[in-house]
């Protein structure tokens, strides 16, 4: 039993290390750039990529956010998190995740939405029950 969950352990690493080479590689950034922007030495995110060394949850956190992907989504390819309790669960995330996509498209995807998040709030928000909105507006001038 004990062998089989090693096993596993080995395909998590090479799983998160594939991932974070193919994010890398679609982000379109060489070794160095990716450890200079994460804050970790080039031997090191190398022997990631490679399935040789386990990052840590910090380590993993510093990738997420220089290759612009969840941490979620890496924590759970590197086994720490179960990925039946933790999916993508914003529409931010989900955008983050998805290799599919470039950065580019990934931001415009991202901002795109936030507008329309933000129209939606103000829409909804600009038809106020009668007499709420006034009771706001007269503290300030009182």
């Amino acid at each position: 039993m004990a062998k089989r969950k090693s096993s596993s352990l080995g395909e998590q690493l090479g799983s998160v290390g594939e991932f974070i080479a193919g994010q890398r590689q679609a982000a379109r950034l060489t070794l160095r750039q990716l450890a200079d922007q994460a804050g970790i030495s080039n031997p090191y995110l190398s022997q990631i990529e490679r399935g040789l060394r386990k990052p840590s949850a910090e380590v993993l956190q510093q990738l997420s956010r220089a290759l612009r992907v969840s941490a979620e989504t890496l924590y759970v390819r590197a086994g720490i998190l179960d990925p039946e309790d933790h999916s993508p669960t914003t529409v931010e995330m989900a955008v983050l995740a998805d290799p599919a996509i470039s950065e580019r498209q990934k931001r415009a995807l991202i901002d795109v939405y936030f507008s329309f998040v933000a129209e939606h709030a103000a829409s909804t928000s600009s038809t106020p029950t009668p007499g709420a909105d006034d009771a706001h507006r007269a503290e300030p001038d009182a």
